[in-house]
């Protein structure tokens, strides 16, 4: 399962926040919408409108404006708060019943009544379709879901995971109409009916086009009529003319480092603003730990000494981008700099050298870095020919890259035909569970047949069973101090978020903060 593999925020992607604000949505009530609609060129796609399915960036973007989740992460804040539910709580104190009080007056956009049987309903038929490009996988500790009443609802836990909360207020907790939905399988009309904030009027490959859900009752308050979300499939250089030609009001996701430096440096002059915001986004190399070569740990150190993430995100991402010296992002509880302390920021091809002689080589190391650009992002190809170049220039490696499409680079991961490639991820809940639960916990998503005992055995499910996030700072530190020692993955950038707006636009600084969360809600046009 591909949790969320996609392209960076930046150019296409992390970093840390400038003008975001903290605090809860406004009072509960329908939206007003009565400002102007706005037009929002992307270069993701939207690779499903049912939440049973969709699991990718494009995807989750619609869910947390078209559906609601029993909670939802406040604008710049990651702790989840009540949405469609008055109240939430863990009931026991090993964080293995959580209960859940509905709202009253909840309706889907078509009308129907929202109770609790929707909320089990779409929990059960998500685990029961399994889809292979689904949010399934996030549930493995859910052992039935419970509605004793019109406004209850109570999940049963099989094991302690105080990060659960997050996972309901996530995309993943889109709740859908069950009188609309087949229980069994995914909805092919490229419809929805939802109760968030708005609607989903229309959606093709060209466009989808939303409206303000009147029925909606929740924290948000509209302050549009409308969003029309145009599709550019990748093609950079169509979106940024689009931009700056007024075709549309906002760019998010696809444009090139280079674009947004230049329209930053522009800074404002052809009425185009770029905002900064917040971001968890992450990317590594990820190393097949049963390869004939990258399976060495003498290799795997070796590059590890060698990679120069300064010149990588200056020369490659335009300062896009930031160092990431850990598998924990800056600005999630549990961060630290493992890589940074045992490998150092600048390259060292002696203490390179002196670890492939530990491992008894003496040889140039041949090697092939796979990338595939069509879901990592344009540049990706060009990031990893930067890294082999690195590699080579130490006159350690011999290095070359080979690029394929994604489909076929899944497949081969599988089937464990590369030895190092690269992965992206966004995160689905901003939790330090959500960066390592995934890529070292039992059947882990990352296929590189890396598994350590004390990783699955004590500190994932230590860490999950706290309900104090901040306590397992100690303990996600040695998880981190183990991954850096052992090398299954070598962390490479954190992204900046960004969005570019025409003059007049207002509130993408709500929009791009940790959660991941993209809030239509809170754009306006003068």
């Amino acid at each position: 399962m591909n949790l969320r593999n996609q392209w960076p925020v930046l150019p296409i992607v992390a970093g840390l926040a400038s003008g975001l604000l903290t605090g809860c949505g406004s009072e509960d009530g329908a939206s007003g919408g009565t400002g102007s609609s706005l037009v929002m060129g992307m270069s993701d796609d939207v690779l499903a409108t049912d939440p049973a399915s969709g699991y990718d960036p494009g995807s989750w973007l619609l869910f947390n404006n078209v559906f609601q989740s029993l909670l939802s992460f406040p604008k710049g804040g990651t702790e989840p708060e009540p949405e469609a539910a008055k109240q939430c709580t863990f009931t026991d104190t090993q964080a293995m019943v959580y209960k859940c009080e509905l709202k009253d007056g909840l309706k889907f956009s078509n009308g129907d009544a929202l109770t609790s049987e929707d909320v089990k309903f779409s929990f059960d038929r998500m685990l029961k379709i399994d889809d292979a490009a689904g949010p399934a996988i996030m549930f493995p500790m859910l052992d039935k879901v419970e509605a004793p009443d019109a406004k209850t609802v109570v999940y049963r836990i099989k094991v302690p995971d105080a990060t659960f909360p997050s996972k309901v207020a996530s995309g993943a907790g889109s709740i859908v109409d069950h009188r609309q939905y087949d229980a069994n399988g995914l909805r092919t009309d490229d419809k929805a009916v939802g109760s968030g904030p708005y609607k989903l009027d229309s959606f093709d490959k060209e466009e989808a086009v939303f409206s303000v859900n009147s029925n909606y009752q929740g924290t948000a308050k509209a302050k549009n009529s409308g969003i029309t979300l145009k599709f550019f499939h990748g093609d950079r250089a169509a979106l940024k003319k689009a931009l700056e030609s007024g075709d549309v009001d906002i760019a998010y996701r696809g444009l090139s480092a280079s674009d947004i430096a230049d329209l930053d440096q522009q800074d404002g002059s052809k009425g185009i603003d770029v905002v900064e915001g917040n971001s968890a986004e992450v990317q590594h190399l990820v190393f097949n730990m049963k390869d004939p070569v990258a399976g060495k740990l003498g290799v795997r150190k070796a590059m590890a000494y060698l990679l120069d993430r300064d010149a990588l995100v200056r020369n490659v991402y335009q300062d896009t981008a930031t160092p990431l010296y850990s598998i924990i992002p800056a600005g999630i509880s549990g961060h630290n700099t493992a890589f940074f302390d045992t490998y150092g920021a600048r390259p060292s091809k002696e203490k390179a050298a002196a670890a492939l002689r530990a491992e008894g080589i003496t040889g140039k190391v041949k090697l092939t870095l796979w990338s595939t650009p069509s879901r990592y992002g344009p540049a990706t190809d060009e990031e990893l020919k930067a890294i082999a170049g690195q590699l080579n220039a130490s006159g350690l490696f011999q290095a070359d890259v080979k690029s394929v499409a994604f489909d076929q680079y899944e497949k081969d991961i599988a089937q464990g035909k590369y030895g190092v490639y690269v992965k992206g991820w966004v995160p689905d809940y901003p939790d330090a569970d959500n960066f390592t639960a995934p890529f070292f916990g039992k059947d882990n998503v990352l296929g590189n047949n890396y598994s350590n005992s004390t990783i699955t055995g004590s500190l994932i499910p230590g860490t999950a069973a706290q309900s104090d996030r901040s306590a397992t700072d100690k303990e996600f530190g040695k998880l981190q101090d183990i991954v850096a020692d052992e090398l299954p993955v070598l962390p490479v950038w954190q992204a900046k978020q960004y969005a570019l707006a025409r003059d007049g636009v207002y509130g993408l600084e709500y929009c791009l903060d940790a959660s991941t969360v993209f809030r239509f809600w809170e754009l306006s046009k003068g």
